[in-house]
């Protein structure tokens, strides 16, 4: 029996982990202090919610030094696209079933 919240992806569930997929859909990359501040996040809750969608493949992690500092970028990956859209369908067609 298929159901109305089938195609929503649990990767997505959080707040932080659809806020990081929304930047990166409109954006090539984002890196930690960009997401942190356009999220509002602490740094171990960015940290986290990025292993976490790494973890499944969503996003690449790329860590470089510019300079002397570190800077740590993040990309979303064709299959964390592909996902991410599939669960905004989801997310719509719940909404219009309502």
């Amino acid at each position: 029996m298929k159901t109305i919240i089938q195609n929503i992806n649990k990767s997505f569930d959080h707040r932080i982990r659809l806020g990081i997929m929304s930047v990166l859909m409109v954006n090539e990359s984002a890196d930690f202090n960009m997401l942190k501040e356009m999220l509002g996040v602490t740094d171990g809750n960015l940290a986290s919610h990025t292993k976490a969608l790494e973890t499944e493949n969503y996003i690449m992690i790329e860590k470089q030094f510019i300079g002397k500092k570190p800077n740590t970028r993040y990309i979303a990956t064709t299959e964390g696209k592909k996902a991410f859209r599939e669960h905004i369908e989801a997310l719509e067609k719940l909404i219009q079933k309502s």
